[in-house]
């Protein structure tokens, strides 16, 4: 206390100034309206600069959060489309709890990824704990990943699309001529549809998706486009070169998927045999 009694008496003709110059622009912008809002204005920019700054922060620390509930969402709205066939519809009033849903995804979030061997797989962060078991499609939003291979409790390995052992159903996106996709280790951006009969009206730029003739892959999901073709030696069948829309270089967060009817169309197939 004797200190700050101290600074006071050492200090009190510049105390006396502050407080009296304090006053007189209090006085100033209380009698003049021209002064108080420039002072207002003055204030709100300042505040304003700090609250900005200090949400920006706050936004940075909560990215993480905020991602996973952007993946909650595109799972929901993807679960959407891949389980109601309805077309010309307003999105906004399709309720995901109003059909019943065939698909059910799941997001995860990868933590390996190989694409310079011939057998590349990737390994993500999700398990049997979370529901997942074998031979489940992956996709990202731009198009397929591959299929779910070996599971522990909390992690699982795909097999990539950039996998030699790798044979995945597709067709032509404007007609219904479908191949096997397959890949032949040249380049991880290009991945070949093998098997697409002569008659199909295959043209440089058209899209490929997957062809929904198994249980993993609806129908319809992206792929890639063509960049050119050719016949085999027997000129029967296409040999098709395919553009990913995935960099399969860089994937971070995917969707795995479940065909719910799976099983039951499986036991269906094999008692038909």
């Amino acid at each position: 206390m004797q200190r700050i009694i101290n600074f006071i008496i050492r200090n009190q003709n510049f105390l006396l100034f502050a407080l009296l110059f304090a006053l007189s622009v209090f006085f100033t912008i209380q009698s003049h309206s021209y002064h108080k809002s420039k002072f207002i204005n003055s204030a709100n920019f300042i505040s304003g600069g700090i609250y900005n700054s200090s949400n920006s922060i706050s936004q940075y620390f909560g990215l993480k959060e905020e991602n996973q509930v952007l993946l909650e969402e595109n799972n929901r709205l993807k679960s959407i489309l891949f389980n109601t066939n309805v077309t010309n519809i307003d999105s906004s009033l399709v309720d995901s709890t109003s059909f019943d849903s065939k698909y059910r995804l799941i997001s995860a979030s990868v933590i390996k990824n190989s694409y310079s061997l011939t057998t590349n797989k990737l390994t993500i962060n999700k398990g049997v704990k979370d529901g997942l078991k074998e031979d489940l499609g992956v996709i990202t939003s731009k198009g397929i990943v591959g299929i779910l291979d070996n599971l522990s409790g909390n992690y699982a390995s795909i097999i990539s699309i950039l996998n030699t052992n790798s044979k995945i159903n597709a067709q032509l996106k404007k007609t219904n001529h479908f191949g096997t996709l397959e890949w032949n280790t040249v380049s991880s951006e290009i991945v070949q549809l093998v098997d697409m009969p002569k008659i199909a009206p295959v043209n440089i730029g058209d899209t490929i998706v997957t062809g929904g003739r198994s249980t993993i892959f609806p129908k319809g999901i992206p792929i890639g486009l063509v960049t050119d073709f050719k016949l085999d030696a027997a000129e029967d069948y296409y040999t098709i070169n395919v553009k990913l829309f995935n960099d399969m270089t860089n994937i971070g967060h995917v969707y795995v998927i479940e065909n719910i009817d799976a099983e039951e169309i499986m036991n269906l197939l094999n008692n038909d045999e």
